[in-house]
């Protein structure tokens, strides 16, 4: 079961548009303008990211917070613990 989380999260990844990006920023507090949800979602498309491996966790937020700013990888970087940690995940990070 595991890996079909794993896969379908690089998956979703891979695919999320901008629009969900600003919609999802919006929901949890981020500012994001339309230019860093673009640019998040183009890294996001070219680059295979695992945010279930402390490496990948780190690569993802080092070029979020390069893309936004250090306050906002923060920031996602709790929200996707909490998100983890609420569907009881925890087991998955490496």
């Amino acid at each position: 079961m595991s890996i079909f989380i794993k896969e379908f999260v690089a998956k979703k990844l891979k695919q999320v548009s901008v629009d969900e990006l600003l919609y999802h920023g919006k929901q949890y507090g981020f500012s994001l303008s339309k230019t860093d949800a673009e640019q998040i979602a183009d890294y996001l498309k070219k680059n295979a990211v695992d945010p279930f491996h402390p490496a990948g966790r780190r690569k993802m937020l080092k070029e979020l917070a390069r893309i936004t700013d250090e306050k906002t990888a923060k920031k996602a970087q709790k929200l996707f613990h909490q998100l983890i940690k609420s569907y009881g995940l925890e087991h998955l990070l490496e």
